[in-house]
């Protein structure tokens, strides 16, 4: 949501400098909600270490970050999604390099009220059935006849949220692809407040804020139908988003950094703490860390400043292991470097 900032101040001034061996300087970041809860707890072990450090965190969703990002309003964007192609090319327009940077894993909870009682399961095929543009289910009965004959009030992520982005490639099948009535924000505490106060809703927000609002809310299983991902029924949790189980609705989430100013000393030192404090940071705040080998390929990464997207700059890919993806791309460097 725009305009909603954490600001984050210690004492201090200037972009990067050095005054008598204390780093100082600022850095702004904005983007995600889903990705502001771990870039904060980042932000706040940092500036303990570095007092003299200014970081500033908002909230304007992925794509809403994006657009800052690639205007050089913000040093980072928070992202819970890869970069979309029309992101990457206006970043080309405008002259920005960017190093995009895995930070952990977070799954996508489908939630109810708690007051509710018939649902513990749906799978994939349901889920399409009420998300895809120009559905015509609006009533629990129409998704299965055993479901009492009751509104379906659907929540879920706003149009400039990588939730949003990631939820639809991963249940509908495209990007951006859904039906349009239903109750959305960029704000994840609004959709909570929202589905907590509905016993006829059903949405969906980053596992991370379920974790949050286990009081609030109940979580739904889900079926993807695919025997090698779990049999029957999976319900969201760290560990099952960390094995692989659940499936489709895990994903890597991201920091993306402007290349030129990954050279300021006070962002340079922000990302190096980032890298090597997430995997402890990540569990603290309802996220699953990534692998060793995928923080040290990481932090590789950006040390070498490596630009532009692992995922081609192709938005959303369902299914992929970061880990995976960075092996390649060091293998093919190394393999152009010889």
């Amino acid at each position: 949501m725009a305009g909603v900032l954490l600001v984050l101040m210690v004492a201090g001034c200037g972009r990067g400098q050095q005054q008598e061996g204390q780093l100082t300087g600022s850095v702004q970041i904005d983007g995600s909600s889903t990705v502001y809860p771990l870039t904060e707890a980042v932000a706040e072990e940092f500036m303990k270490q570095y007092p003299g450090v200014r970081v500033t965190v908002g909230i304007s969703g992925t794509g809403g970050g994006f657009s800052k990002f690639v205007r050089k309003e913000t040093d980072i964007n928070d992202a819970s999604r890869p970069i979309r192609p029309v992101e990457d090319s206006l970043a080309r327009q405008n002259g920005v390099e960017y190093i995009e940077l895995p930070v952990a894993y977070d799954g996508i909870a489908v939630v109810v009220n708690p007051q509710n009682d018939w649902v513990e399961c749906l799978t994939v095929e349901e889920l399409r059935r009420i998300w895809e543009p120009n559905s015509t289910i609006t009533r629990w009965n129409q998704v299965r006849s055993s479901f009492p004959n009751r509104p379906l009030n659907l929540y879920g992520a706003g149009t400039d949220s990588g939730t949003y982005d990631y939820f639809t490639a991963a249940i509908v099948g495209e990007e951006h692809a859904s039906r349009s009535d239903f109750t959305a924000s960029e704000d994840d505490n609004v959709l909570v407040q929202g589905i907590s106060g509905d016993p006829n809703a059903l949405g969906f927000i980053p596992l991370a804020y379920y974790e949050e609002n286990m009081d609030k809310l109940k979580a739904v299983a889900i079926d993807d139908g695919n025997p090698d991902n779990g049999e029957g029924c999976i319900h969201p949790s760290p560990e099952t988003v960390n094995n692989g189980t659940y499936q489709p609705l895990a994903r890597p989430i991201f920091i993306y950094v402007n290349a030129e100013r990954a050279n300021d000393p006070a962002v340079e030192a922000f990302i190096e703490f980032y890298l090597q404090h997430a995997a402890k940071l990540a569990p603290e705040v309802g996220y699953v860390p990534l692998t060793a080998e995928a923080y040290e390929l990481a932090l590789e990464r950006f040390r070498n400043r490596v630009t532009g997207s692992i995922f081609g700059g192709e938005g959303s890919q369902v299914g992929v292991r970061v880990v995976d993806l960075l092996r390649l791309e060091r293998q093919s460097t190394e393999g152009t470097a010889e």
